[in-house]
């Protein structure tokens, strides 16, 4: 079992209070009226899914119920580190 730390709990709590909710990091159209049907399904559905250390948008469900970013290898599932949304990670992902 996984203990995760959350930057707004400043605590490791068990795996099964966390949901991973995707890719960390994607900014959102500034315009969604204006984007195309391709644009705007891209921007909902097309994920990167890479092997290796990745940026994950969490959020602590059965906690404070916020959201933070976690560094991840997905091959290891060794966390690298976790941080609040805007900070910026100081591991850099692989392409």
């Amino acid at each position: 079992m996984y203990h995760i730390y959350c930057p707004h709990c400043a605590e490791y709590r068990e795996e099964e209070e966390f949901h991973a909710a995707g890719q960390a990091h994607l900014p959102r159209p500034l315009d969604p009226d204006s984007c195309t049907d391709e644009e705007w399904g891209t921007y909902l559905f097309f994920r990167k899914n890479p092997r290796g250390i990745h940026h994950e948008l969490w959020v602590h469900a059965a906690g404070c119920r916020k959201f933070f970013n976690m560094t991840r290898d997905t091959q290891t599932y060794e966390i690298k580190e976790v941080y609040k949304i805007g900070e910026k990670p100081s591991i850099v992902a692989e392409s």
